[in-house]
């Protein structure tokens, strides 16, 4: 039996209802790309199975697909990376523009949730504790001001990285201050605003969120690794180098859970209403201090990501967990009614 949180749609309902899938490699034939490696896969997979699901599916890999008046009931807008600064938006703001509802979340909710920056004054805001950080805007600084403007902060480690970025690209740590200004004027020189936080030791936990009938908060997932100091790299996570050392494990101490439960209800007016998408924290059992990392919306949905692995650990298939938010964001959207579902 499916979960009690898992909704689905009616036979003849999805077969009424005509869906665009936009995203980078939505077209594409799965198999890996020398650039965006396993990203391919995923938007293949996920094509496959919103057919498999039994979706009337038209598959596009350009915005232009939705430049005009829309001659589709919903747009499954996965078109995170296009290649500009906050390309994320675009999409949800075509959208927007022409009166079509879309997976994820309003173009706002989207900016302030990729915008790593606003996110933590966001979490701060409403009691959580974040890593202290300080935000390098293109055009702000100089390069001698970088000197006079280093961190305010007391930091033995940091953590540089563009500001809205994915997958962690261009994301580098290092204990030196010299090498942080020397990546901070590269990421400002490829187009992008700029982060920079103390590193907090401790280990990283995810808080998957699900919309279904409100949130559906899914099972922790914990993310192993080897070496504690590490910082997965955008080649590892597209699986562009041979390796990969993190192991995802369903989390089960209790006590933290509960405290990652009470974090995500805390920040969930901030981003509330959205369709998915995954909290991240970082634990230190020695001092008992849990730190919010960032918030991705509309995050990676493939079968093999911390998503779909967590909702395999609720007992939720690939197909219930795609169908699930799905029907949530038709709902929400008023594209369905309660009838319509099976």
């Amino acid at each position: 039996m499916p979960h009690e949180n898992c909704l689905r749609l009616k036979e003849d309902v999805k077969k009424q209802l005509k869906i665009l899938f936009l995203a980078k490699w939505a077209e594409g034939d799965g198999q890996p790309d020398a650039e965006d490696g396993t990203h391919a896969v995923y938007h293949y997979e996920l094509r496959e199975t919103l057919k498999e699901i039994g979706f009337s599916v038209e598959a596009s890999g350009h915005y232009e697909r939705v430049f005009d008046k829309p001659d589709y009931d919903f747009l499954l807008t996965l078109f995170n990376r296009g290649g500009f600064l906050n390309s994320e938006m675009l999409a949800p703001l075509l959208a927007t523009y022409n009166r079509v509802p879309f997976l994820g979340a309003s173009p706002i909710i989207r900016g302030l949730g990729d915008d790593k920056h606003l996110m933590k004054l966001a979490s701060k805001s409403r009691g959580l504790t974040t890593p202290d950080w300080e935000i390098y805007r293109r055009g702000c600084l100089d390069v001698d001001c970088l000197e006079t403007n280093k961190p305010k902060f007391e930091w033995t480690r940091l953590v540089i990285k563009p500001n809205a970025s994915s997958a962690s690209w261009g994301i580098k740590a290092t204990d030196s201050w010299d090498e942080a200004k020397e990546h901070i004027q590269y990421l400002h020189s490829a187009g992008h605003d700029v982060i920079v936080e103390s590193f907090v030791d401790g280990y990283e936990l995810a808080v998957p969120i699900v919309g279904a009938r409100g949130p559906w908060i899914l099972p922790i997932v914990r993310f192993h690794v080897d070496d504690p100091l590490a910082i997965r790299s955008y080649e590892q996570k597209r699986h562009l180098t041979a390796t990969d050392d993190v192991v995802l494990k369903i989390y089960d101490n209790q006590a933290i859970i509960d405290r990652l439960h009470a974090a995500a209800e805390a920040i969930m007016p901030e981003i509330w209403p959205c369709d998915y998408g995954r909290m991240e924290f970082k634990y230190d059992p020695e001092t008992d201090r849990l730190n919010f990392l960032e918030i991705n919306l509309s995050c990676n949905l493939w079968s093999k990501k911390a998503i779909p692995f967590s909702a395999r650990g609720a007992g939720v298939s690939y197909t219930e967990l795609v169908e699930t938010i799905l029907c949530h964001s038709m709902l929400r959207q008023n594209v369905i009614t309660e009838s319509d579902l099976a």
